[in-house]
């Protein structure tokens, strides 16, 4: 936004640097690149996690009460699952177009349809609150569904875009704490307002009052985000983001990119792990009422507070991760501890469940959320890393999209297998897969790129005297030796050897100045 105040914070140095850079065709020099840091980025990442919270919450607030809405709809316990589900199966087809919708137009088109179908979808569940009406709330829980799409891998790509380097982890962390916070408030609200009443009349008030509820603060959101939601900031917040708007603007592919992820083999081990440890998350939310009645019957409110102990528990692990990277960088070591972590609360979960003593199992609840919903934006950062310069948004995207492929295999399979053989084995099913998580996530290469590329750009940091060279000398010739030398450095990070990377890059540095 041309003119914001923020601007005028920039110092009269940078403001030269600016101009010097608007100069030059690609932006590109043989100094580091201009950056600065815009406090409206914190107005940005908070609106981004209230939208998320909305969406997230519509997620989780049929299953939370499962019993209830099978009642009052008369289906059964399977069908009320696919109300969660939808949100599942609806990002694995699209996925591959929304990540293509969001590199074309960018963050701010995507936060304007998602807003526009998660508010579209809150208002018709306002006029499916009858018993004749599940094809009406089904319609309703598509349409947010679907806004998920838009919703659920911007995080990191939104963190990348708009803050510094020793601040992207926690900005991501905040952005996966909206989503977990919706979540918790979908674990709470529900059992509270709609009890389980034996009239029918006076239990369709209750749910179309819930709906309403909805339906306005999703409103009232998206009203701010039309008016408040920008795009990115004017001058990027660090090197690697510098780099990787001179390299999308020149030669990128989306499809070439797609293509090189899928042939990192680090990376797709880490989709493999994330779809695992997400999938079981997804699995034990989506029927954990179906856990705690079958043990528990009548505790309808606990079921919705050991949900909202998991999720509060998973937003403190997330935050304190998110910390923890931007202060360490220990990307690999910190995303193999949690997800040890997570098999070891499975477990305790899994054989704690049935003793018996619900204060035991919102303890043992809480552990399990601690690490295993604290995961969440430390896949998503340790995927930005691995990828770096390939868009956050794709690759995020591929994250999420096996978590829906596990999620939904996960739900159905451990819903079958608590109606035939109970609760117990359904739990150790989960806790066999997170354990070949555990051991791939073991074996995943730490190649941290994005940290490299800002390191590198330190080396590019050039004399005073350098800095004053006049822009003119250049000529021509300065944009075509900064688009080659920036492709170099694409192809660089992402298909060369490592060991050499470093050296390459400062010589064809080195390179450029003495030209």
């Amino acid at each position: 936004m041309k003119g914001d105040q923020d601007t005028k914070e920039i110092s009269p140095d940078l403001g030269k640097d600016v101009q010097i850079q608007a100069d030059i065709p690609n932006g590109e020099r043989g100094s580091a690149l201009p950056t600065h840091l815009y406090k409206r980025r914190w107005v940005i990442v908070f609106l981004f996690s209230a939208y998320s919270l909305s969406n997230a919450y519509q997620w989780i607030q049929y299953g939370i009460i499962s019993n209830i809405i099978m009642k009052f709809y008369n289906v059964d316990g399977f069908v009320v699952d696919w109300l969660s589900m939808i949100y599942m199966l609806a990002y694995i087809p699209f996925i591959f177009p929304v990540t293509w919708l969001l590199e074309k137009y960018g963050l701010r088109c995507t936060a304007l349809v998602a807003n526009a179908l998660n508010c579209a979808g809150t208002w018709i569940k306002v006029a499916s609150a009858r018993p004749d009406l599940f094809w009406v709330t089904l319609l309703g829980q598509s349409a947010s569904a679907l806004a998920q799409v838009f919703i659920l891998g911007i995080p990191s790509n939104l963190a990348s875009v708009w803050f510094g380097a020793n601040e992207v982890s926690t900005a991501c962390s905040i952005g996966v704490f909206g989503n977990q916070l919706g979540v918790a408030i979908g674990f709470l609200v529900p059992p509270m307002l709609v009890p389980n009443v034996k009239d029918v009349d006076e239990l369709a008030n209750h749910i179309r009052f819930m709906f309403y509820i909805s339906a306005g603060v999703a409103t009232f959101i998206f009203v701010l985000v039309v008016i408040v939601f920008q795009e990115r900031p004017e001058i990027p917040p660090t090197q690697s983001q510098a780099q990787t708007r001179i390299s999308r603007s020149t030669d990128y592919s989306y499809m070439a990119s797609i293509w090189r992820l899928l042939c990192n083999k680090a990376f797709m081990l880490l989709v493999i792990g994330y779809g695992l440890n997400v999938g079981s998350f997804y699995a034990i939310s989506t029927l954990l009422n179906r856990m705690i009645i079958d043990r528990y019957p009548g505790e309808e409110l606990n079921a919705g507070r050991i949900g909202l102990t998991i999720v509060i528990a998973g937003m403190a692990g997330s935050l304190i991760c998110g910390l923890w990277l931007d202060k360490t960088k220990t990307y690999k070591q910190t995303t193999l501890v949690v997800y040890i972590f997570s098999l070891v609360g499975m477990l305790v979960y899994t054989f704690t469940l049935n003793l018996g003593h619900l204060w035991v199992v919102f303890i043992t609840a809480g552990v399990l959320g601690f690490f295993m919903t604290g995961y969440l934006p430390l896949g998503f950062e340790f995927a930005v890393e691995l990828t770096f310069p390939e868009s956050e948004g794709t690759s995020s995207g591929l994250l999420n999209c096996s978590a829906q492929i596990f999620g939904i295999v996960f739900t159905i399979v451990q819903g079958k297998i608590i109606d035939k053989w109970g609760t117990l084995t359904g739990n150790v099913f989960l806790c066999i897969f997170l354990l070949i998580g555990t051991v791939i996530t073991g074996f995943i290469k730490s190649d941290l790129r994005r940290q490299k590329a800002n390191q590198q750009a330190e080396v590019q940091r050039v004399s005073p005297t350098e800095s004053k060279t006049p822009v003119r000398d250049y000529g021509a010739t300065a944009c075509s030796r900064s688009h080659d030398f920036t492709s170099q450095l694409h192809k660089n990070l992402n298909g060369c050897d490592n060991k050499v990377m470093a050296t390459d890059v400062q010589e064809g540095i080195l390179k450029e100045r003495k030209f």
